[in-house]
C-alpha cells in the first residue's frame, strides 16, 4: 500500500493538471481582456499598452480578444483603486499605472485604497529611467544652473509623478523649480512647454522623451539636463545622475524611495483575488510576447524602450522598497511634497 500511494498520488495530479489548462483555456476563448491605463491617450503609459495590445491576445490561451481603456484620473490612482475594489476578479482585466500609485499607501497618500502587495503582477516591460528636461526659454544649459536660477516646471496632480518628481529634485537636489500643477500628462505639458507657459518637466521617462519629444530635441527646443535612476543610462554617458548627489547611505535609501522605485516603470497588475492559473497564464503570455519579434519590430518603431521583468520580480522589488526604514520614509515623504 505505501508503494501505492505516490502512484495513485502521482496520477490523480496528472489527470487534474490538463483540466486546468482547459478552464484557463475556456475561460479566455471568446472573452476579451481589458489593459486599463491609468493615464490619457497619447502618454508613454497609453503608446506601451496599445502596442502589447496588438500581440498579447496571441498568446494566452484561448486567444482572447484584447482591449485598451483609459480611466485617467488621480495621476493613476483612480485605475489604481479600481482594479483593487471594483474590477472583476476573473483574470479579464489587469491594468497599468505610474509607480507612484504603487507606492502612495506608504508615502502617506490617505487616496490609496489598496494594499500594493495584494495585487497580482503580471509584468514590467521597461525599467524606466527618468529624466529633467528643459527648453530654451528657460535661460539655462544645464542641472547645475538650475540649482542657482528658478526655472518654471509644469506638473501634473499632486500625488503624480510630474508634480512629486520635481518637488523631489527641489528638496534633495537643491534645484531652483517653481512649479505649475494641473496639466493632465506628459503630452499635455509638452504642449505647454512649446507655447512657452512653462519652461521644464520633471519625472518623464527616457523612452517617452524620445518618442513623444523627439521632434523638439532634434532642433534643440528640448534638452535632457538630469536622469533619475540608480544607474547612468547607456546612451546618456554625459548627463548627470541624480545619485551623484547623495552623500550618504540614508541619503541613498531615500533616494531609492523616490527615484529607484522608478525601475517599475510600465508595470502590469491583475486585482487580488485571481484565481492562480490565470495568473499564470498572464504572466506566461507577457513574458512570451516581449520575446516575439513581430512585437518587438512594433515595439521598435514605437521608439519604446524595453527592460523587462517578471511578475514575481516586481513582487519582490515591491517588497523590498516596502520594507525600509521609518526614517527614510518620512524623508521621502517629505521631500515629494511642495513647500
Amino acid at each position: 500500500m505505501r508503494l501505492r500511494w505516490p502512484l495513485a498520488l502521482a496520477i490523480a495530479l496528472w489527470s487534474i493538471l490538463p483540466a486546468f489548462a482547459d478552464e484557463v483555456e475556456d475561460f479566455y476563448r471568446g472573452r476579451t481582456l481589458t489593459i486599463v491605463v491609468g493615464h490619457e491617450v497619447g502618454t508613454g503609459f497609453d503608446v506601451y499598452a496599445r502596442v502589447l495590445q496588438k500581440h498579447l491576445g496571441r498568446f494566452m490561451p484561448g486567444q482572447p480578444n484584447v482591449t485598451v481603456q483609459n480611466m485617467q484620473g488621480a495621476s493613476g490612482m483612480n485605475a489604481g483603486n479600481w482594479l483593487y475594489n471594483v474590477a472583476p476578479r476573473d483574470g479579464s482585466v489587469m491594468a497599468t499605472f505610474a509607480h507612484t500609485v504603487t507606492f502612495d499607501p506608504i508615502m502617506g497618500d490617505g487616496a490609496a485604497k489598496f494594499e500594493a502587495s495584494k495585487f497580482n503582477w503580471i509584468g514590467n516591460l521597461d525599467e524606466t529611467t527618468p529624466i529633467c528636461g528643459i527648453s530654451p526659454g528657460s535661460g539655462i544649459t544645464s542641472f547645475e544652473e538650475l540649482r542657482h536660477k528658478e526655472v518654471v516646471f509644469g506638473g501634473s496632480g499632486a500625488a503624480g509623478p510630474l508634480s512629486q518628481t520635481p518637488n523631489a529634485v527641489r528638496n534633495l537636489l537643491g534645484a531652483q523649480i517653481k512649479l505649475v500643477h494641473g496639466y493632465r500628462g506628459s503630452f499635455d505639458l509638452k504642449l505647454a512647454i512649446e507655447r512657452g507657459e512653462v519652461f521644464g518637466i520633471c519625472g518623464i521617462g527616457l523612452s517617452t522623451a524620445r518618442a513623444e519629444w523627439r521632434d523638439l530635441i532634434e532642433v534643440g527646443k528640448f534638452k535632457l539636463i538630469i536622469q533619475l535612476a540608480q544607474n547612468r543610462h547607456r546612451e546618456l554617458p554625459d548627463v548627470p545622475l541624480a545619485y551623484d548627489y547623495a552623500k550618504s547611505d540614508f541619503d541613498r535609501q531615500v533616494f531609492d524611495l523616490i527615484f529607484g522605485v522608478q525601475a517599475l516603470g510600465r508595470t502590469y497588475a491583475a486585482p487580488p483575488g485571481v484565481p492562480p492559473a490565470r495568473v499564470a497564464a498572464l504572466r506566461k503570455a507577457l513574458a512570451d510576447t516581449v520575446r516575439d519579434p513581430v512585437f518587438l519590430a512594433d515595439a521598435k518603431a514605437a521608439q519604446m524602450e524595453l527592460t523587462p521583468s517578471s511578475g514575481e520580480d516586481v513582487e519582490k522589488m515591491i517588497a523590498r522598497f516596502y520594507a525600509a526604514s521609518p526614517e527614510a520614509v518620512a524623508k521621502a515623504r517629505q521631500a515629494v511634497r511642495g513647500p
